[in-house]
């Protein structure tokens, strides 16, 4: 049964409630599901005596298909970050690249961007990049350069970058977390220093891994992309040693700084099971991520639910009022920690009319996923028929 991959979409949309008819129901405005949040002491509480002995300063293994917590530690304390922080610049990069249609548009670097310490993907003045070369050059050899170009390119300065960053996180829900720079070296913003906690960068990760263009590049263990003066081939090579140590790990980066220490934020998928590690301020993270990727892998488990069959949406512009949609699959798989069936619920969402023409197979709206009143994924809803227009 293949596995669905969720859809990120922001428009304005109808809820169509799974209970009671679903047939003919007037357009509503599409608001946020209630979330459940977890204190960090709560969550402290839900390792067992099974669980590994690790040396990092905070960490957190949840389900990267519904964000449970199977194993935390500290994971609400705020801590430095350093370069995991990638993980967001990159995300903004490509969605910035989305709306723009412009992630292979070449352009010539900022020279005041790339001036800056740490490690680089090797640009120099004059160079001409794409943005989808600077994302190789952020989350495999996790250059600093690529950070500040990116956020130059997209954002005209890197503090406005930060503030982009920092309204994406609260979007995520990352309640803990404030950026200041792009790249992951240390600073301050009027006394609020760049932060995170192992929790908030773990909902990150989640968030950045839906996003195909970013996975895939973060899986690479080397890469082949483009830049210069001309531009000419090179490859880059990625520091997460983990995606070599250890079965089943695609992701995710790497980070250090002499006041974060190490940081590691991975994914791994295996036997139908997909979870998100991070550690903060962890010597030997290699070892303990692959511990508690042990760990999970004994304690979570593959759920199948099945999904609704069908749902009537509001139709404009055809020879009928409504349209019949439906998702691909008849049937789900999560990785889940202690949830049930009975803890999911779902919801149609689209825009407030569907317009014609359409047809068969074409998404045009999709079923919010809850568990526990929080929702957790999106899936594609397919039109069931070909509806065509009124002829005029």
């Amino acid at each position: 049964m293949k596995k669905f991959r969720t859809m990120i979409c922001v428009l304005s949309a109808c809820v169509i409630p799974l209970t009671g008819s679903l047939s003919g129901l007037p357009a509503i405005a599409d608001q946020p599901a209630e979330t459940e949040t977890i204190s960090a002491e709560a969550v402290d509480t839900i390792a067992d005596v099974n669980a590994p002995d690790i040396s990092a300063r905070a960490a957190v293994l949840i389900s990267a298909d519904t964000g449970e917590v199977i194993f935390s530690r500290d994971s609400g304390d705020v801590l430095s970050m350093a370069s995991t922080t990638k993980i967001m610049t990159v995300l903004l990069t490509l969605e910035s690249a989305q709306k723009n249609d412009d992630l292979y548009e070449w352009f010539t670097v900022d020279s005041q961007a790339i001036r800056v310490e740490g490690s680089s993907m090797g640009l120099t003045e004059g160079d001409s990049v794409t943005k989808y070369a600077l994302c190789c050059g952020m989350l495999l050899p996790s250059g600093n350069d690529a950070a500040n170009a990116a956020a130059v390119r997209i954002a005209g300065n890197t503090g406005d970058f930060a503030d982009m960053m920092n309204r994406r996180a609260e979007d995520i829900g990352m309640k803990s977390t404030h950026f200041v720079t792009p790249s992951g070296l240390e600073g301050n913003d009027g006394g609020a220093a760049h932060s995170s906690t192992a929790y908030d960068m773990a909902l990150l990760a989640r968030e950045a891994l839906r996003n195909d263009t970013f996975r895939e590049i973060c899986s690479q263990q080397t890469i082949e992309t483009e830049f210069g003066s001309p531009p000419y081939k090179r490859w880059l090579k990625n520091t997460n040693r983990l995606l070599s140590m250890y079965d089943g790990v695609y992701g995710v980066k790497t980070g250090f700084t002499d006041e974060a220490g190490r940081c590691l934020v991975s994914a791994c998928e295996r036997d139908g099971l997909d979870l998100i590690c991070v550690t903060l301020g962890d010597p030997d993270d290699w070892n303990d991520h692959m511990a508690l990727y042990d760990y999970g892998f004994r304690t979570a488990h593959r759920l199948t639910v099945t999904l609704p069959e069908r749902y009537e949406l509001p139709f404009a512009g055809g020879e009928r009022d409504t349209i019949t949609v439906s998702p691909a699959e008849d049937t789900l798989d999560l990785t889940v920690f202690s949830a049930a069936e009975g803890d999911l619920s779902f919801s149609a969402a689209a825009p407030p009319f569907v317009y014609a023409p359409v047809s068969e197979g074409e998404e045009i709206a999709w079923l919010r996923v809850y568990l526990r009143s929080e929702e957790i994924m999106r899936i594609p809803l397919l039109a069931a028929e070909d509806c065509g227009g009124q002829d005029i």
